[in-house]
């Protein structure tokens, strides 16, 4: 008989669960006019009160003088200056980590011209530039690679010729093919391993370096963003290295 009443128990469960969801699926669906955000959509005044102390306290700090140039730093050409500079700051934060960490020195630094988003006007260098420069989450990474495997970064650079910048290396081309690759100005020592800088995103094969592949992926927990306001920070007048890092003879 408990059985009976037991049973009884779901079914009636199952019944009203069943009507429940039948009511829920009737229930009426209205066609709304969409709202188009443009300048005739009046603001919320009672939201803009409470956001305003947040944003004037965010438009504060955004705005301050971390550093100056007395040049425009671009992103363009196959040695941009904003493009070494960054790889640059990429090298000298990567290598006091793993200096820390791993008691080893990094070796070069790699980074890709896509995530460089924007570029910075000659003057004061505010907080906000670099945020706008660099909007993206990356973090630093150390990826350990045998020469014999380095190889697989020169070909991509021959085939590609892309302008991503790169920090102690140097990367000749003549007419698509490989000419010279140089770390520190010396030749790849195929049974050494050495120590490249570079983003999660290229390190994960993002780009199409399918070559990093190869090595042991290190986190830093550093990113990159902060990496590059750490360094413009520490100096007051950005002076870019201009020299020839990537050079694409006969580049079409």
């Amino acid at each position: 008989m408990k059985n009976k009443f037991l049973l009884l128990g779901i079914a009636l469960a199952s019944l009203t669960a069943c009507k429940t969801a039948s009511t829920l699926q009737m229930a009426d669906v209205k066609t709304q006019k969409n709202i188009s955000i443009n300048n005739e959509l009046k603001n919320d005044e009672e939201f803009v009160k409470i956001i305003e102390p947040y944003k004037q306290k965010l438009d504060k700090e955004m705005n301050q003088k971390i550093s100056h140039t007395s040049v425009d730093l671009t992103k363009q050409g196959d040695n941009s200056n904003l493009g070494n500079l960054l790889a640059d700051y990429t090298f000298e934060g990567a290598d006091a980590w793993t200096k820390t960490h791993l008691k080893k020195n990094v070796d070069a630094a790699l980074i890709n011209i896509g995530g460089i988003r924007t570029t910075i006007g000659k003057g004061d260098i505010i907080l906000k530039s670099v945020f706008e420069v660099m909007p993206f989450e990356n973090e630093v990474i150390i990826v350990k690679m045998k020469g014999t495997d380095l190889q697989g970064l020169f070909d991509y650079y021959a085939k590609t010729q892309v302008n991503n910048p790169v920090s102690h290396l140097y990367i000749e081309t003549k007419n698509g093919q490989l000419t010279q690759s140089l770390i520190n100005g010396k030749a790849i020592v195929p049974t050494q391993d050495y120590y490249i800088a570079t983003s999660d995103y290229l390190a994960l094969g993002g780009d199409n370096m399918k070559f990093f592949s190869k090595g042991e992926a290190i986190s830093t927990g550093i990113k990159l963003r902060d990496l590059f306001i750490e360094y413009f920070k520490k100096t007051s007048e950005v002076v870019p290295n201009t020299d020839i890092r990537l050079n694409f003879i006969g580049k079409k």
